[in-house]
Protein backbone atom coordinates (compact mmCIF):
# COMPACT_ATOMS: atom_id res chain seq x y z
CA UNK A 1 0.00 0.00 0.00
CA UNK A 2 2.08 2.67 -1.32
CA UNK A 3 -0.46 4.97 -1.66
CA UNK A 4 -1.52 5.42 1.98
CA UNK A 5 -1.15 9.27 3.58
CA UNK A 6 0.68 8.78 6.46
CA UNK A 7 0.81 12.69 7.04
CA UNK A 8 -0.77 15.80 5.24
CA UNK A 9 -0.58 19.38 5.87
CA UNK A 10 -1.33 22.54 3.71
CA UNK A 11 0.05 25.62 4.68
CA UNK A 12 -0.69 29.42 3.69
CA UNK A 13 1.50 32.24 4.10
CA UNK A 14 -0.08 33.93 6.79
CA UNK A 15 1.95 36.37 8.58
CA UNK A 16 0.30 39.99 9.19
CA UNK A 17 2.74 42.46 8.68
CA UNK A 18 3.24 40.83 4.54
CA UNK A 19 -0.58 40.93 4.52
CA UNK A 20 -0.32 44.34 5.55
CA UNK A 21 2.60 45.50 3.34
CA UNK A 22 0.46 43.98 0.27
CA UNK A 23 -2.66 45.52 1.21
CA UNK A 24 -0.42 48.99 1.17
CA UNK A 25 1.13 48.70 -1.56
CA UNK A 26 -1.84 47.41 -3.95
CA UNK A 27 -4.27 50.33 -1.93
CA UNK A 28 -1.44 52.83 -3.50
CA UNK A 29 -1.20 51.58 -6.80
CA UNK A 30 -4.84 51.20 -6.96
CA UNK A 31 -6.14 54.70 -5.70
CA UNK A 32 -2.96 56.15 -7.54
CA UNK A 33 -4.21 54.48 -11.14
CA UNK A 34 -7.85 56.01 -10.01
CA UNK A 35 -6.74 59.48 -9.66
CA UNK A 36 -4.88 60.19 -12.79
CA UNK A 37 -6.90 57.61 -14.86
CA UNK A 38 -9.76 58.48 -13.83
CA UNK A 39 -9.87 61.53 -12.05
CA UNK A 40 -7.27 62.66 -15.00
CA UNK A 41 -5.06 64.56 -11.43
CA UNK A 42 -1.20 63.47 -11.68
CA UNK A 43 -0.08 61.27 -9.37
CA UNK A 44 3.12 62.29 -7.57
CA UNK A 45 5.48 64.93 -8.38
CA UNK A 46 7.12 62.79 -11.66
CA UNK A 47 4.09 60.18 -12.60
CA UNK A 48 4.29 57.33 -15.13
CA UNK A 49 2.25 57.35 -18.29
CA UNK A 50 -1.79 56.21 -17.92
CA UNK A 51 -0.54 52.88 -19.62
CA UNK A 52 2.22 52.53 -17.18
CA UNK A 53 0.70 53.04 -14.32
CA UNK A 54 -2.36 50.60 -15.06
CA UNK A 55 0.36 48.09 -16.25
CA UNK A 56 1.79 48.44 -12.67
CA UNK A 57 -1.10 47.92 -11.01
CA UNK A 58 -1.97 44.77 -12.51
CA UNK A 59 1.53 43.58 -11.84
CA UNK A 60 0.71 44.19 -8.21
CA UNK A 61 -2.32 42.67 -8.36
CA UNK A 62 -1.62 40.02 -10.05
CA UNK A 63 1.65 39.17 -7.34
CA UNK A 64 -0.62 39.57 -4.96
CA UNK A 65 -3.36 37.34 -6.42
CA UNK A 66 -0.10 34.83 -6.30
CA UNK A 67 0.21 34.59 -2.70
CA UNK A 68 -3.72 33.98 -1.96
CA UNK A 69 -3.41 31.01 -3.70
CA UNK A 70 -0.20 29.85 -2.77
CA UNK A 71 0.01 26.84 -0.48
CA UNK A 72 2.77 24.52 0.22
CA UNK A 73 1.63 20.82 0.97
CA UNK A 74 3.20 17.75 2.10
CA UNK A 75 2.61 14.25 1.76
CA UNK A 76 4.03 11.41 3.51
CA UNK A 77 3.61 7.90 1.89
CA UNK A 78 5.14 4.76 2.59
CA UNK A 79 7.27 5.43 -1.00
CA UNK A 80 8.38 8.63 -0.01
CA UNK A 81 7.74 12.33 0.94
CA UNK A 82 5.35 14.32 -2.01
CA UNK A 83 5.66 17.96 -1.90
CA UNK A 84 3.73 20.59 -4.22
CA UNK A 85 4.11 24.25 -3.70
CA UNK A 86 1.59 25.99 -5.69
CA UNK A 87 1.13 28.01 -8.17
CA UNK A 88 4.82 27.01 -8.49
CA UNK A 89 4.19 23.18 -8.60
CA UNK A 90 1.13 22.02 -10.64
CA UNK A 91 1.87 18.49 -9.80
CA UNK A 92 3.18 16.54 -6.54
CA UNK A 93 7.11 16.57 -6.60
CA UNK A 94 8.23 12.82 -5.39
CA UNK A 95 11.00 12.34 -3.11
CA UNK A 96 11.36 7.77 -2.96
CA UNK A 97 13.07 7.08 -0.08
CA UNK A 98 15.46 5.18 -1.12
CA UNK A 99 17.23 8.45 -2.27
CA UNK A 100 17.32 9.99 1.45
CA UNK A 101 19.75 9.59 3.43
CA UNK A 102 18.68 11.70 6.65
CA UNK A 103 15.04 13.06 7.17
CA UNK A 104 14.22 14.46 10.29
CA UNK A 105 12.45 17.38 11.68
CA UNK A 106 14.55 20.41 12.60
CA UNK A 107 14.31 24.18 14.43
CA UNK A 108 16.01 26.43 11.31
CA UNK A 109 16.20 30.34 10.87
CA UNK A 110 14.79 30.83 7.71
CA UNK A 111 16.32 34.40 7.77
CA UNK A 112 19.55 33.52 8.38
CA UNK A 113 19.67 30.31 6.62
CA UNK A 114 17.22 30.71 3.37
CA UNK A 115 16.73 34.53 3.52
CA UNK A 116 13.25 34.43 4.24
CA UNK A 117 10.12 32.45 3.54
CA UNK A 118 9.16 30.78 -0.07
CA UNK A 119 10.76 28.55 -2.26
CA UNK A 120 14.55 29.00 -1.12
CA UNK A 121 18.12 28.76 -2.57
CA UNK A 122 21.07 29.19 0.34
CA UNK A 123 23.80 30.01 -0.25
CA UNK A 124 25.64 28.63 2.65
CA UNK A 125 25.33 25.19 1.72
CA UNK A 126 21.68 24.77 3.34
CA UNK A 127 19.84 23.52 0.02
CA UNK A 128 16.77 24.52 -0.72
CA UNK A 129 13.54 25.43 1.23
CA UNK A 130 9.85 25.15 0.86
CA UNK A 131 8.44 27.07 3.40
CA UNK A 132 5.73 30.10 4.35
CA UNK A 133 6.00 30.46 8.18
CA UNK A 134 7.15 29.45 11.33
CA UNK A 135 10.98 27.69 11.78
CA UNK A 136 9.91 24.18 12.16
CA UNK A 137 10.80 22.01 8.93
CA UNK A 138 11.51 18.36 7.83
CA UNK A 139 15.39 18.58 6.50
CA UNK A 140 16.22 15.84 3.94
CA UNK A 141 19.06 14.94 2.78
CA UNK A 142 20.11 12.84 -0.33
CA UNK A 143 22.13 10.23 -1.45
CA UNK A 144 23.81 13.03 -3.74
CA UNK A 145 24.26 15.32 -0.89
CA UNK A 146 21.94 17.58 -2.08
CA UNK A 147 19.62 18.98 1.04
CA UNK A 148 15.88 20.32 0.99
CA UNK A 149 13.74 21.73 3.88
CA UNK A 150 10.25 21.54 4.10
CA UNK A 151 8.67 23.61 6.65
CA UNK A 152 5.73 22.46 8.70
CA UNK A 153 3.33 23.77 11.63
CA UNK A 154 2.84 20.27 12.65
CA UNK A 155 6.40 18.91 13.42
CA UNK A 156 4.82 16.04 16.29
CA UNK A 157 2.79 14.99 14.05
CA UNK A 158 5.03 14.23 11.29
CA UNK A 159 8.00 12.56 13.33
CA UNK A 160 5.30 10.73 14.12
CA UNK A 161 4.37 9.60 10.87
CA UNK A 162 8.33 8.75 9.91
CA UNK A 163 8.77 6.67 13.05
CA UNK A 164 5.78 4.57 11.97
CA UNK A 165 7.45 4.12 9.01
CA UNK A 166 11.22 3.88 10.16
CA UNK A 167 12.05 6.68 8.22
CA UNK A 168 13.29 9.20 10.89
CA UNK A 169 16.96 8.87 10.15
CA UNK A 170 19.06 11.87 11.73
Amino acid sequence: MNDKVLFSEQQRFRQWWFWLILLGINTLFILGAYKQVIERQQFGDKPMSNEGLIFATGLVVLFTVLFVFARLETQVKNDGIYIRFFPFHISFKYYPWDKITRSFVRKYRPLVEYGGWGLRFSIFGSGTAYNVSGNMGLQLQFTDQKKLLIGTSSPEELIKALNEINQFKS
